[in-house]
C-alpha cells in the first residue's frame, strides 16, 4: 500500500472515532456505488451523515485538506447518497460533511482535525 493510501486510511479512522466521540452511529464505512465513494455514513437520533474525510501529512503546501472536495467530487458524493437513502427508505434530514485532518510530520503532535457541517448540497 502506498503512502498516500495509509494516510487516507489513518484519516478515515482517525474521523469515524472523532464522530463516535461525538455520539454519532457509524453505519457504513468506505460505501461505494458506482464511481463514487463515500468515505463514512452516520447517524444521529436527528440526521443522517454523508462524510467525505480529506486527510493531509505535514504542511499546507497543497493547500487544505478541505479544498480538495470540488464541485465534480460532491456531485458523485450526492449521487451516491441518494441511491443509498432510497435504498435504506430514509426519510428524515440528511447533511453533507467534510472532515480535514492535518498529520503532523512529528509524531509527537496530534492531529488537527476540522469538522465542517452541512459543507456542501
Amino acid at each position: 500500500m502506498h503512502d498516500k493510501q495509509l494516510t487516507g486510511l489513518l484519516g478515515e479512522k482517525l474521523a469515524a472515532e472523532f464522530l463516535r466521540q461525538k455520539g454519532v452511529r457509524i453505519l457504513e464505512q468506505n460505501y461505494r456505488k458506482g464511481r463514487a465513494e463515500i468515505d463514512i455514513i452516520a447517524i444521529t437520533d436527528k440526521l443522517l451523515l454523508f462524510v467525505e474525510v480529506k486527510t493531509r501529512r505535514g504542511g499546507n503546501s497543497f493547500g487544505y485538506p478541505e479544498e480538495a472536495v470540488n464541485h465534480k467530487k460532491a456531485a458523485l458524493i450526492i449521487n451516491a447518497a441518494s441511491y443509498y437513502i432510497k435504498k435504506i427508505d430514509w426519510k428524515g434530514d440528511i447533511r453533507f460533511d467534510i472532515i480535514a485532518i492535518q498529520l503532523p510530520l512529528n509524531s509527537d503532535q496530534n492531529p488537527e482535525i476540522s469538522h465542517f457541517e452541512d459543507a456542501f448540497y
